[in-house]
């Protein structure tokens, strides 16, 4: 009886140990995240910002103002327009992980949203109770970038990041002059121009597996200044023009945005097999 009991324990013990080494034999351990690879990725998010628009002129001999009016023209052609929307677009990039740094390159394109109107009028000082409008307009329909990306892994897979490089957006501007003399005096111009600015700012990822990653970001665009000169001044009751009041017009278009997003990595190993 002792050699059945202990011929049936040899046996299950052999079974279970060949149970064993066939499990291990099919079952492979996920990898660790690796962040080298090209990827792509969907991200939504906001923006705010600032256009301020402005709008000058000079006085010259014969020309049309009253030297007094040259500076209100101007402060009150010197506005302020603030910007909020709801942004969104796609990206493009590849990494390369060397240890625990993270290397990359990134270009996106993204619906920007950027769009605000301005208005100011005052009483000329020689001439009162005549007064003076300028109406400013700016939008932005579309915004793209083009950064690099140097991050740090605080584990596996977790990346911290800063990122910098070119910002790429049409910036349009519209500007208005007009009196209430009798006169009837106005103006107008268009600024349509597709800067090359730049931005900066710092994200974080995530990579949860199968090759998806999540990530927030913060990033500050500088458009620069966009500029138009006019010499339509025009006397609307007659149509004789003062050519010699030189209008300037300026925007300068600056944003921030914050934005979450999803990206995938292409050629992740599959997960762990059974």
């Amino acid at each position: 009886m002792k050699t059945f009991s202990l011929a049936v324990a040899m046996v299950v013990t052999a079974t279970a140990s060949v149970q064993a080494a066939d499990l291990a034999a099919h079952y492979t351990k996920a990898p660790a995240a690796n962040w080298t690879g090209f990827y792509v990725g969907a991200n939504v998010g906001g923006q705010w910002g600032s256009g301020d628009p402005s709008t000058s002129t000079i006085a010259i001999p014969g020309g049309y103002f009253d030297p007094t009016s040259i500076p209100a023209v101007n402060a009150v052609g010197a506005q302020s327009i603030n910007s909020s929307s709801v942004t969104g677009g796609f990206s493009a990039g590849y990494n390369w992980q060397v240890n625990h740094a993270v290397l990359g390159l990134e270009g996106d394109i993204n619906y920007f949203g950027f769009r605000g109107s301005a208005a100011g009028t005052a009483l000329y000082p020689c001439c009162a109770p005549d007064t003076f409008t300028v109406n400013s307009s700016v939008s932005a329909d579309w915004l793209a970038t083009i950064r690099g990306r140097l991050g740090f892994l605080v584990a596996p897979a977790w990346l911290i990041y800063g990122t910098g490089g070119a910002a790429i957006a049409e910036v349009k501007g519209s500007f208005n002059f007009s009196d209430t003399s009798s006169a009837a005096m106005r103006e107008s111009a268009v600024i349509r121009d597709t800067r090359l600015g730049w931005t900066a700012g710092v994200g974080t990822e995530y990579a949860f597996g199968g090759g998806w990653s999540l990530k927030a970001e913060y990033l500050y665009v500088d458009l620069g200044r966009a500029s138009a000169t006019s010499t339509n001044l025009v006397r609307s009751i007659d149509g004789l023009q003062f050519p010699g009041n030189v209008y300037t017009h300026l925007l300068d278009l600056k944003a921030n945005i914050v934005r979450v997003g999803v990206n995938y990595k292409f050629g992740e190993p599959g997960a762990a097999r059974y």
